[in-house]
């Protein structure tokens, strides 16, 4: 976990930092080789935000410097 990630987690109420982790980790940086990965686990927060921005990265799959998408992607919601 980030330095930024910690902190936000400490200062925030449990219940509004549950809510970041889970929407962040909803958001999620596509190559275009098909790997994606959460902003949650590249050590950001993205959280309440909208768009989909582009971010250039090197991808842990190809090994290449590209532009990843950034979209959302929402988790289907746990059966109880």
């Amino acid at each position: 976990m980030s330095f930024i990630q910690k902190l936000f987690l400490a200062v925030l109420p449990e219940a509004s930092a549950n809510s970041m982790e889970a929407e962040s980790r909803e958001w999620m940086h596509t190559c275009p080789c098909g790997h994606a990965r959460s902003t949650w686990d590249l050590g950001g927060i993205r959280w309440g935000a909208a768009g989909n921005p582009r971010r250039r990265l090197k991808c842990p799959s190809c090994g290449q410097w590209t532009w990843h998408v950034v979209s959302r992607k929402p988790q289907p919601p746990a059966d109880s």
